[in-house]
């Protein structure tokens, strides 16, 4: 996959970014990751769980770094002559705010003049995962690739965006349907990076992935507390518009490929299903599940150019 270099108003890349916005620690890494540019490759695949970063690795030829800084690690290695980067989120739109800015930030802005380059270079970035489906034929411990995030925890809502004519009906559809209000969320979509989509057809589901702001309320769960749209999850599995629905859902996706798009990279993301909840099953074994995922995502991206 060429990776073609993407260029910025002059004005904008000879501005010096304050050492209070962007933070560069003693040893000359990006502060949250702890990464120097050099420790990075332009294919990345990130993962929420910081255990699982050491399950994909496990199959690199050679690893050639490892760091870790609270809760974001990374091991930088190879498979063959493809290098590659595996990068733990945590869970949840806020940690992806500061793993896609400091992603980018280490590819894109000079970190002795504190400024943008003029030339940026876009980054690979896949998230292998799990999440929920949301439909009755998407089975536990299948896959799904995601068309589409649909955000419903409004952290793109700070940044200022752009969609394309498909997402602005499919989002209107959505509002509409959902009857989602400004008291919950003020919706948002991205679209996966179809370079990258393309290359995972094969053994995968496709549909739209809702993004929540938690993992019990948010997603319908109902543990000691009420809901305020107990009929929710109903409306997420009847959604259509054209040969678009909603697959599944989870707590990273959105985020990933809305930053990713703003800030030029080619995102997607990449799911086990442990759990149908329509269905009313979860995984017997997820973690099996996981690893096909991760063997069939490592496969895939070295054979892309």
């Amino acid at each position: 996959m060429r990776k073609p270099e993407i260029c910025l108003p002059i004005d904008i890349y000879m501005n010096r970014i304050a050492e209070s916005e962007l933070i560069i620690n003693n040893r000359g890494a990006v502060y949250h990751l702890n990464l120097r540019p050099e420790e990075l490759a332009t294919t990345i695949i990130t993962v929420g769980d910081p255990d699982r970063v050491a399950q994909v690795s496990k199959h690199f030829d050679h690893t050639e770094c490892r760091f870790q800084h609270r809760e974001f690690i990374t091991h930088t290695g190879t498979i063959g002559s493809k290098r590659i980067s595996v990068v733990s989120t945590g869970i949840g739109t806020d940690n992806i705010d500061i793993v896609l800015n400091e992603l980018d930030a280490l590819v894109n802005i000079d970190f002795n003049t504190r400024t943008i380059k003029p030339k940026l270079t876009p980054l690979t970035i896949i998230r292998v995962g799990t999440s929920g489906s949301l439909q009755a034929d998407i089975p536990v411990d299948s896959f799904v690739a995601s068309t589409h995030g649909l955000g419903i925890d409004n952290l793109l809502n700070f940044y200022r965006t752009t969609n394309n004519e498909e997402e602005l009906y499919l989002l209107r559809e959505f509002v509409a349907h959902t009857q989602l209000d400004s008291k919950h969320a003020a919706p948002y979509i991205a679209s996966a990076g179809t370079s990258v989509l393309k290359h995972f057809v094969d053994g995968f589901h496709q549909g739209i992935t809702i993004t929540s702001p938690g993992f019990y309320g948010p997603q319908g769960r109902i543990l000691r507390l009420g809901l305020s749209q107990p009929d929710l999850i109903d409306r997420f599995t009847g959604f259509r518009y054209g040969n678009h629905r909603i697959a599944n859902f989870e707590m990273e996706t959105s985020a990933i490929y809305g930053l990713g798009r703003l800030l030029g990279h080619h995102c997607l993301s990449l799911n086990a299903i442990v759990a149908n909840r329509i269905k009313k099953e979860f995984s017997k074994d997820g973690a099996a599940a996981v690893e096909k995922l991760i063997i069939k995502t490592l496969d895939t991206i070295t054979k892309i150019a």
